[in-house]
């Protein structure tokens, strides 16, 4: 193609005995006669389009091409047509040839030229200048035999006008199977334009403007019609009583269906009209109860009234891109139990019912991609559709799949699941697809599968797509990513398998994932929870014991030296009346003398009382006095000194607690501090009794309490005595 060849010598296609197609478009060809194509036995297509031949005539080499079936001269500079240009055509009638004419600008065929010719098929598009040339050029083809004439212009090469209903008069002499008759720029009015060709098989129109052309009538013997891109403004009327297949597609939008007359009607294709149904579909639609093929697709709103009554021998039925309405209201259809091919793609359908698809037992092919489901969730609707061998159920924006959804689909074999917004690849809906070849989950939200359901994956699965998904590569789903590189030759384009999250392997490949990263990031995690562990333990214990650790402190601090106090009195301040009127005066005043220390009068101004308590109080006492009262077991300061008190006394290796109990303690707050109900049960303690004789022993053995340990000096003896 294309090359400005000057000369093509006799051998130039020797040695090429199987050659079955040549392209000689645009080389400046000017005859067929000196072409050294005359050996190539085995030549079926030959296109010699685009060049400048002025003749027809086939050269006797042509005889020797037994196997042509397709010969294309269309855009060359043929005039005229003579019947000796057949001689070869006339002498082989077993050849069964396909001629393309087009574009060639013939004003003259000679009458008889093409009798006792067959063609397969004869192409003739905007070869006239007028209506009369191609008049007297149809006359010219008389005798013809053709199983297919291919008539009109092309829509930029139009030439013909004044197209009336003899123009075509001459087709009365042919022997025609199928016409085709295609962009003519006139309107075509009347349609006794076709009454030549009332016992073809099969009639196509394309691209013509048939508006006023009311319809087509029972005189007609067409068994197929076709009727594409005609302008029609209204639905055609239709009385064809043998036509077995119609196609009315790429009409005016808007359209409303009018019920026509076509008994013997076993193919209707409907498409792309903007036909509107305010009830579909039945047999009175069409008066026929023999449809097997069913097409309103692309169309515009088809409301779902009927179950398809009387048209139980449907086999494939086509709803795509229509918008359907009542379809999940009743098992619409119900008795379609020879239907096997559905597609209602894109038809704004939501299901709700569980029984939309009850009756489909023989269905092998599904498509309903486009549609929504009920909560987003895919139910068990497929049941007893055991033939079910396709099924698409892309953008359907599923969220979740249940597990018994596809229960019933033994036999299927490919299922699209892709562009929807599934989180995570659950197996377990798929165990049941035994005979499952190709699983495409791809562009949906799935992060990772859990690993133990992984097994249930069908042993007969092929190809399975997880691409432009949301993975997670992380250390929790390493069984899953492990389970990815394993599986490398099931998966469509693993390489493509990209990472999601996290941040830093966003957009690396999921088969770049390393396990070994896992391994130290456990060791790391490990050591690092043990550290934090015992660094929380640490924290805990210094917070919990901050003043024990401080008195331990402290006891080291002052170990050697001698103490300011005799004792530090632990007391409620609801007990002070008691304690100035009674300790402080009887042992502070009487002999031998004790130096008390009581937070009141001896605690330094300025430091927290905790230090004061630890550092005034137990560092420079001898002795601890506490003075237990109810007072005391719900004071939450007294406590804390008393539990201070007993580090102290463990610390400093000596009995230096001395328990005074003011008054008799309810026992019940006493067992709330455990440590010291078992304290006064186990040691002696002093009891208050405001008696002569009680006051008398208290002040003896407290005063005997207290001089254990004090150092006496000789006159502090004598006075003591």
């Amino acid at each position: 193609t294309g090359n400005p060849i000057q000369s093509l010598a006799p051998g130039a296609f020797s040695g090429l005995s199987n050659l079955q197609k040549l392209v000689a478009v645009e080389t400046n060809l000017i005859s067929l006669e000196n072409f050294p194509i005359g050996h190539l036995k085995s030549l079926k297509e030959l296109n010699v389009a685009h060049n400048f031949i002025h003749s027809f005539k086939l050269p006797e080499y042509f005889s020797n091409l037994p196997k042509l079936e397709h010969l294309d001269l269309s855009k060359n500079n043929i005039q005229n047509i003579y019947h000796e240009d057949l001689h070869v055509l006339h002498q082989n009638s077993s050849l069964n040839l396909s001629l393309d004419l087009s574009l060639n600008p013939i004003h003259f065929i000679q009458p008889g030229s093409f009798k006792g010719i067959r063609f397969h098929e004869l192409t003739l598009r905007s070869n006239f200048d007028s209506v009369n040339i191609m008049k007297t050029c149809i006359q010219g083809l008389a005798g013809l035999e053709v199983h297919r004439l291919v008539w009109g212009e092309f829509r930029n090469e139009r030439y013909v006008k004044d197209f009336d209903k003899s123009a075509l008069e001459g087709l009365c002499n042919l022997a025609i199977e199928e016409f085709s008759l295609a962009n003519l720029e006139e309107s075509l009015k009347d349609a006794d334009l076709f009454h030549c060709l009332t016992n073809v098989s099969a009639i196509s129109l394309v691209s013509l403007d048939l508006n006023y052309l009311k319809g087509f009538y029972n005189n007609y013997g067409w068994r197929s019609l076709e009727l594409v891109n005609c302008k029609f403004e209204q639905f055609p009327t239709l009385e064809l009583f043998s036509l077995e297949r119609f196609i009315l597609t790429h009409n005016k939008d808007g359209l409303t269906f009018a019920e026509v007359e076509l008994p013997s009607l076993e193919y209707l294709d409907i498409s792309k009209n903007g036909l509107s149904f305010k009830g579909c579909c039945s047999h009175t639609d069409f008066e026929t109860n023999r449809l097997i093929y069913l097409d309103l697709s692309f169309n515009g709103i088809i409301t779902m009234s009927s179950n398809f009554l009387g048209l139980e021998g449907l086999q494939h039925l086509d709803f795509r891109h229509s918008t359907l309405k009542q379809t999940s209201d009743f098992p619409v259809f119900l008795s379609l139990k020879n239907l096997r091919y559905l597609d209602i793609s894109y038809t704004h359908t939501r299901v709700v019912f569980h029984g939309i698809f009850d009756g489909l037992v023989s269905l092998e092919v599904l498509k309903m991609a486009g549609n929504s489901f009920q909560d987003d969730v895919l139910p068990d609707v497929f049941q007893n559709m055991t033939n079910l061998t396709f099924l698409d159920l892309s953008e359907c924006r599923l969220e979740q799949v249940t597990q018994k959804a596809f229960n019933s689909l033994s036999s299927l074999r490919l299922l699209n699941i892709s562009h929807n917004n599934l989180l995570s690849l659950d197996i377990l809906p798929y165990k049941s697809l035994q005979s499952l070849h190709v699983l495409d989950c791809s562009f949906n939200r799935i992060v990772a599968s859990k690993n133990q359901e992984l097994q249930y994956f069908p042993s007969s699965l092929a190809f399975l797509n997880l691409t432009q998904n949301d993975f997670a590569c992380i250390c929790e789903h390493q069984s899953f990513l492990q389970w990815v590189k394993d599986q490398r030759q099931l998966l469509v384009e693993a390489e493509q398998m990209l990472c999601t999250t996290p941040l830093d392997m966003q957009g690396i490949p999921v088969l770049s994932f390393r396990n070994t990263t896992c391994q130290m990031s456990k060791t790391i995690i490990s050591v690092s929870a043990v550290i934090f562990f015992v660094v929380s333990v640490v924290v805990v214990m210094v917070y919990k014991f901050y003043f024990h650790l401080m008195l331990l402190a402290g006891c080291k601090k002052y170990s050697r030296g001698e103490s300011t106090y005799d004792a530090f009195v632990i007391y409620s301040s609801q007990d002070e009346d008691w304690v100035r009127n009674e300790l402080v005066k009887n042992l502070e005043e009487g002999v031998p003398p004790f130096q008390l220390c009581l937070h009141y009068r001896d605690f330094i101004p300025g430091v927290a009382i905790a230090a004061n308590i630890i550092q005034e109080g137990f560092h420079k006492s001898r002795k601890v006095i506490v003075v237990v009262s109810n007072h005391f077991l719900q004071s939450r300061w007294c406590i804390f000194e008393y539990e201070i008190a007993q580090t102290w006394q463990f610390l400093s290796s000596r009995a230096g607690i001395i328990f005074i109990v003011l008054q008799k303690v309810e026992k019940s707050l006493l067992r709330q501090q455990v440590e010291l109900y078992c304290l006064l049960k186990r040691n002696t303690y002093l009891e208050w009794e405001d008696s002569v004789l009680g006051r008398h022993i208290f002040w003896r053995r407290l005063r005997k309490a207290l001089l254990d340990g004090k150092p006496w000096s000789p006159e502090g003896t004598e006075v003591a005595e």
